[in-house]
């Protein structure tokens, strides 16, 4: 069968990376305008992989070279997955993305008359957080008789961290603020409910060296999670874990003004706080450097409490961060239960009301990526 990943970064890279890895895919297809980018990210994956250049908002290319391919996953910016969501369903191919935005997510979950008919099926949302978290709290709850409350904190950070902030890049400037300006979505007391981000902070502790962490509302992270266990859960809600500190230096910067997307004159021009911040960003933090990504899921139900954990490193033979392997390999597995056949409902669906989650699990061990599990 033939996969077809749209993006050439690195979530693209790590993607088409575990793709190639699976006996029963013939061809990936790694397709980005830059066309330099798509043949690096084919000759790093090797002989199974060829690169195609193309503009992936030109709706009627991209239609024609979808046709043929068993699933296709995107990793390109949210903003365009309703539309390859749409082009997918024409080209009768099944479509998966990283996600990461929830009017996008909720327009790409409209198609879902359409891309039945077509016999497909999208599953929107697929990388980390939005994603397998959505998962692990389907497979955790399948558990409980009656469960009360779940909460997930999730972190992708630096193993070596360095002032100011201790963290570094593992995913776009844009989406970082996004994160940390907008409302989360949670469930309180059975209702779903919005809370202002970069609040709430809590401790959690760890294994060796990392310890004491913070965590703390970020928005996004719940997706679909709120609506699909409204009227089953009390209290549902994801925050983001941090070195202890980050929250109040990024939430001064914030207060000050310097995420707001409104123009500032300045010396007779303007300014956009937000394009020069991220900008800062962009040239002052880390972008290299091993990471690691930590995950805690937490399940509560008539005096039992359930707890996943996951702390997955930089990988040293593939050159793979953790933050590539925990959101490209999740999304290529939905992508490959998609184009075998495993995922039996057509449609659009969020992965945590589609996916074999049994399954799942199997396949993110076959990947080395390690679930402890702890009854408490």
């Amino acid at each position: 069968m033939n996969i077809l990943v749209l993006g050439a970064g690195r979530m693209g890279l790590g993607a088409a990376f575990d793709f190639a890895q699976q006996n029963d895919v013939d061809t990936v297809t790694v397709a980005d305008v830059d066309a330099s980018r798509a043949r690096e990210v084919a000759q790093r994956v090797g002989a199974k992989a060829k690169a195609v250049t193309i503009d992936v908002s030109d709706r009627s290319a991209v239609t024609a070279l979808m046709r043929g391919h068993a699933a296709v996953l995107s990793c390109v910016v949210y903003k365009l997955n309703e539309q390859l969501a749409r082009c997918a369903i024409e080209a009768g191919a099944n479509f998966c993305d990283l996600g990461g935005n929830n009017d996008v997510v909720a327009a790409e979950l409209a198609l879902d008359s359409a891309a039945r008919e077509r016999g497909v099926t999208v599953v929107p949302d697929c990388g980390l957080a939005p994603g397998m978290v959505a998962v692990l709290v389907a497979h955790g709850l399948a558990k409980f008789e009656a469960a009360e409350e779940v909460k997930i904190r999730v972190g992708g950070l630096p193993q070596d961290p360095q002032p100011p902030l201790d963290y570094q890049l593992v995913f776009s400037v844009e989406g970082l603020i996004n994160e940390y300006i907008e409302r989360a979505r949670v469930l309180r007391d059975g209702d779903i409910v919005e809370v202002d981000s970069m609040t709430e902070i809590e401790t959690l502790e760890f294994p060796a060296p990392f310890g004491r962490m913070e965590a703390f509302q970020t928005s996004g992270g719940t997706s679909t999670l709120p609506d699909t266990y409204r009227g089953r859960l009390g209290n549902l809600d994801y925050k983001t874990i941090r070195y202890p500190g980050h929250c109040e230096k990024f939430k001064t910067m914030i207060d000050l003004g310097l995420c707001s997307s409104t123009a500032v004159p300045v010396d007779g021009g303007s300014v956009v706080p937000r394009r020069l911040f991220g900008e800062l960003l962009l040239r002052n933090l880390p972008k290299e450097g091993a990471d690691v990504v930590l995950v805690r899921v937490e399940f509560a139900g008539k005096g039992k409490r359930l707890r996943y954990d996951i702390v997955d490193r930089y990988d040293q033979t593939t050159g793979l961060s953790a933050m590539m392997r925990t959101t490209a390999f999740p999304a290529a597995i939905v992508a490959l239960m998609m184009a075998r056949g495993q995922i039996e409902k057509k449609g659009a669906h969020p992965q945590e009301r589609c996916v074999p989650t049994d399954l799942f699990m199997s396949e993110l061990a076959k990947r080395r990526i390690d679930v402890a599990e702890t009854w408490f």
